[in-house]
This record gives structure tokens, C-alpha cells and sequence, in this order.
């Protein structure tokens, strides 16, 4: 019997970790691939507060990791094949066997679209990437591309102007889902009903290979590359029917990342997030942690964890 199980081990699942196992909870973090998330194929970066200098994404939660080990968290990697977290006692049937816990913190993340472009898994991090806000400052004064086909990408895109040179914005349709009227962006040039084919490049992006609204092919060459494509979802596919979900899939969640069940707490990008960062979801993370500590020890409200 654990206090808490925290499912994903990306900055949002290993911080609570280290907030729980620090507040005496015994603590287990299952992940199915610890090395698939977005923080993890981050190639660099250079913002998370407290980390001097750049370093990679797998870098940092090696460090969050290592940090939550030394206060006794446990990790183990292995497939969920099933939940029941209605009941009092929380159960998580893995490929490993069946691990019981007072609490459990939903931390999955969220999953990408079904179909990538050829060339983009394999750039991810060493020229593609899908934040704006992370990694638009290693392209200052050079040629980037963004591409998708929703009001997301539009905002990324507006970023992205004040550090790029040039911008060129492909969207697929001819409009940006949400978006009524397109403002002008600085240095940006639109394609419309213009199809990415693939991202090119060996060691880093080199280009985007794209079909013009009259067939025509080219290979444009690009620094960087933005994906912001629709059909990212969030990864709680496995609390349907247990746990209230939105109609996206998010968990509905107070501000204390408690959902309506007793003791199921979710941080990340499993709620609506107002931004995509790893310093968010850290902070999301710590906040269900004490969530869980007060739930736990059945306290009148949530004690910080000053020393």
C-alpha cells in the first residue's frame, strides 16, 4: 500500500514526487516510457528557473528524478492496463502486477496526433519543436516555419515575430480554426491551402518540403520548424468513466488539482492549461503534492513546505 501514485514522470509527475516522498508519503511513479515526453525530447533548453545555461530536456528530469529518489520516491516503468480509483483504495493494474494507494496523481501529459510528418519524430528537439515560448529565442534572426491550422498556431506564430527575421506560416486549410479575421504578423508570410509534406534535415531541420495550392512541390529552407496541427489530446483515456473528463478529454479539476473523486488529483497538461511549459506543470505538480498531503492526513488546509 502506497500514500500516492503518481502516473507520468514528466516535470509535472516528478515534481510531485519529490513534494510527496518529501512529506513522508510513500510514493511510486509508473510511467510506460519515461523517455517519450515532451520535456524529455526537448534538445535544449535555457529558461527553467534556477538551471544556469542550457541543457536538455532529458537533462532536467534525470535532475528532478534523482532529487525526488533522494527523498525515497520510488519509479517504475511498465505498462497501466486498467484503473479503479472510485473506491477509497486506489488500484493500478500494471503489466508488473497490481499496486494499491491511498491517492493518485494523474500526470500523463498529453498525447500527439496519430500522424506525424516524415522527418518530424526523428528532428523533434534538433529543429522541430511545438512551443513557441521555449525555444523561439534559439532562432533569433533566422527563417522558421510554422504550420497548423488553429488559433494556437496563430498565437505561437506572433511569438515567434519577435525573435525570428522571417516567418512563414503554413496552414493546410484555407482558415485557422477559431480565428475570424487574420491579423497581420510582422515579417510573416502566409501560405494558405499549402500541404507540409515533410521536414528534412539529417543531424538538425534543413527545410520543409510543402505542395502549393496548384501542385506545385518545393523545398523551402527553413531553420526551425513550429508544428501546431490539431489532434493533440490529453492522456486520460484510461479514467473514462471513473473520473469526470471535458468533451477534449481534459480532467476537471478545482484549484487545488482535485477532481470530483476523493482522492484523484491530476497536474500538466492533463487540465486546461493556460500555457505549455515546463516550469507550469512543475508548479502544477507541487500543488497537487500538498493537495495530496492535506487529503491524506485529513488536514484542515494545505501546509507548504517552507523548510
Amino acid at each position: 500500500m502506497y500514500d500516492v501514485i503518481v502516473i507520468g514522470s514528466g516535470p509535472a509527475g516528478t515534481s510531485a514526487a519529490i513534494y510527496t516522498a518529501r512529506g513522508n508519503l510513500k510514493t511510486l511513479v509508473i510511467d510506460k516510457a519515461p523517455g517519450s515526453g515532451a520535456l524529455a525530447l526537448t534538445h535544449k533548453i535555457a529558461n527553467y528557473p534556477g538551471v544556469e545555461g542550457e541543457l536538455t530536456g532529458k537533462e532536467l528530469l534525470d535532475k528532478m528524478k534523482r532529487q525526488a529518489q533522494s527523498f525515497g520516491a520510488e519509479f517504475l516503468q511498465t505498462t497501466i492496463t486498467a484503473v479503479d480509483v472510485e473506491d477509497e483504495v486506489k488500484r493500478i493494474y500494471t503489466a508488473h502486477g497490481t499496486f494499491e494507494a491511498k491517492a493518485v496523481i494523474v500526470a500523463t501529459g498529453s498525447k500527439g496526433r496519430n500522424r506525424m510528418l516524415p522527418g518530424e519524430e526523428r528532428l523533434l528537439g534538433r529543429g522541430v519543436s511545438t512551443c513557441a515560448t521555449c525555444d523561439g529565442a534559439f532562432y533569433q534572426g533566422g527563417h522558421v516555419a510554422v504550420i497548423g491550422d488553429t488559433e494556437e498556431a496563430l498565437e505561437e506564430a506572433m511569438a515567434l515575430t519577435k525573435f525570428a527575421s522571417r516567418i512563414t506560416f503554413i496552414i493546410p486549410r484555407g482558415d485557422l480554426q477559431g480565428v475570424d479575421e487574420m491579423p497581420e504578423l510582422p515579417n510573416t508570410e502566409v501560405l494558405f491551402r499549402t500541404r507540409p509534406l515533410e521536414i528534412v534535415g539529417e543531424q538538425k531541420v534543413e527545410g520543409v518540403r510543402i505542395r502549393r495550392p496548384d501542385g506545385a512541390e518545393e523545398l523551402l529552407p527553413v531553420d526551425g520548424v513550429f508544428i501546431f496541427l490539431s489532434g493533440s489530446k490529453p492522456g486520460t483515456d484510461f479514467l473514462e468513466d471513473q473520473v469526470p473528463l471535458d468533451e477534449e478529454g481534459y480532467m476537471i479539476l478545482d484549484e487545488y488539482m482535485q477532481s470530483a473523486v476523493p482522492g484523484v488529483f491530476g497536474a500538466g497538461e492533463v487540465r486546461r492549461t493556460p500555457v505549455k511549459q515546463a516550469v507550469v506543470a512543475a508548479a502544477d505538480g507541487a500543488i497537487a503534492a500538498m493537495a495530496v498531503d492535506k487529503y491524506i492526513n485529513k488536514r484542515s488546509k494545505i501546509v507548504p513546505q517552507y523548510k
